[in-house]
């Protein structure tokens, strides 16, 4: 069974012509599912922290407090310096 038959397209990708923070995160996920890993960190170099912060988010639905409150924002923005600088890393030098 091929998945990417049924991944979605990237609508910005589609209007505008180029990658948008988020593309490649798809495959990425489906390349780490199969157990390529540097293959999905190659494909969306932030995926591991992207899942990692999902996690937080998780967790905080789960205890809400204001402690964890403050970290899933700090864990946030950490994510987001990922995001970009993988967005970087993907188009200028890998």
């Amino acid at each position: 069974m091929n998945l990417e038959n049924y991944m979605i397209p990237c609508l910005f990708k589609t209007h505008f012509g180029f990658d948008c923070l988020g593309c490649g995160f798809q495959r990425a996920l489906f390349l780490l599912f199969q157990g390529e890993f540097l293959a999905a960190f190659k494909m969306y170099p932030a995926l591991y922290s992207t899942l990692l912060f999902l996690g937080f988010v998780v967790f905080y639905f789960l205890n809400k407090s204001k402690k964890n409150k403050k970290l899933v924002w700090n864990f946030a923005l950490l994510n987001l310096v990922f995001v970009i600088a993988g967005y970087f890393l993907k188009h200028f030098y890998l």
